[in-house]
């Protein structure tokens, strides 16, 4: 157009690329905010030149730039994926003829064993749960949500925004809206079904008296008094690393995200098959699925090299 800027032509490309993006692959929003933020950066570097003018010498530069500014490799990685998938989408809609980034060889994303817990780990912090409130709903509430939590392998934010109309009626498997709002089915464990049809008998007396005082009834299964109407990550995390405490576990080794490895690990080392757990954790690549094989090994290792009879040292 004329009369504008390089950089607001990137910005005008960046804008239809994540539109499609998100319509074409119904990807997450923290999926769409993270390209659009790789993109912003990259199209920052570029100016004055603008991603149309762009050749694969300048985003070899770029990567380079983003190593010497000690980017981790991962990110490395994703924001040349970013860059691939514009000049891509670009090629596709023929605004470029060609894909700068097509041929260029990134850092690779390395794979970090996720952490995970023992089974008596989770014992204990499903203990420490039960005493970690100020009122005896407060650790009601907590219980519930660890045993939710270990039970389901649920991602945090998808344990938080569940509805209450979800988990109502006895259920023995609710309907989860994961990533991108796919919808998957996570079953529910004896203790968790227990838990959750006393703390909705709760919230049900809560609701009531809310209604008495002319508040409005929360959809949410565990409702906060914030702008989102349910307990938040962030009031989760604080609550883990409480629970961590209370059970004599390094609250820097506890996080939802450790339960959830922990669920897809403890299945795994007692039979489960991989694809379930796929299902069960709502990874759309069963290649994300099985690092946890590579955990299981490691434990398998150290279980032989440490405790078998032969392992120990002859004096």
């Amino acid at each position: 157009m004329p009369g504008s800027s390089p950089l607001a032509d990137s910005q005008r490309w960046i804008s239809t690329f994540l539109q499609a993006h998100a319509a074409e692959h119904n990807a997450a929003r923290n999926t769409q905010m993270a390209y659009g933020r790789d993109l912003i950066a990259f199209a920052a570097y570029l100016a004055p030149k603008s991603l149309a003018e762009a050749e694969r010498d300048d985003v070899e530069d770029y990567l380079v730039r983003c190593e010497a500014e000690g980017l981790s490799q991962s990110t490395r990685a994703r924001r040349l994926s970013a860059i691939r998938q514009v000049y891509r989408f670009a090629h596709e809609e023929g605004w470029r003829t060609d894909n700068p980034a097509l041929q260029i060889h990134g850092p690779g994303a390395s794979r970090h064993l996720p952490k995970t817990l023992s089974q008596d780990d989770v014992t204990a912090l499903l203990k420490a749960a039960a005493e970690t409130g100020r009122s005896p709903q407060d650790r009601q509430r907590n219980l519930l949500l660890m045993e939710l939590l270990y039970a389901t392998g649920l991602r945090v934010s998808e344990l938080v925004e569940l509805p209450l109309s979800t988990v109502r009626g006895n259920p023995r498997m609710i309907l989860v809206k994961g990533k991108g709002d796919k919808e998957r089915m996570a079953p529910l464990s004896e203790p968790a079904r227990v838990g959750l049809i006393a703390w909705i008998k709760l919230r049900d007396t809560q609701e009531d008296a809310a209604r008495k005082e002319g508040k409005p009834p929360s959809r949410y299964l565990f409702p906060g008094s914030g702008a989102d109407g349910h307990l938040t990550r962030q009031q989760f995390h604080g609550l883990i690393k409480d629970m961590a405490l209370k059970a004599g576990l390094d609250p820097a080794r506890v996080s939802p995200h450790v339960l959830r490895h922990a669920f897809a690990t403890h299945l795994l080392a007692n039979g489960a098959d991989l694809r379930v757990i796929q299902t069960l954790l709502g990874h759309a690549d069963l290649s994300t699925t099985e690092i946890y094989t590579h955990v299981l090994e490691d434990q398998l290792k150290d279980l032989v090299l440490n405790h078998h009879p032969l392992a120990k040292t002859k004096t």
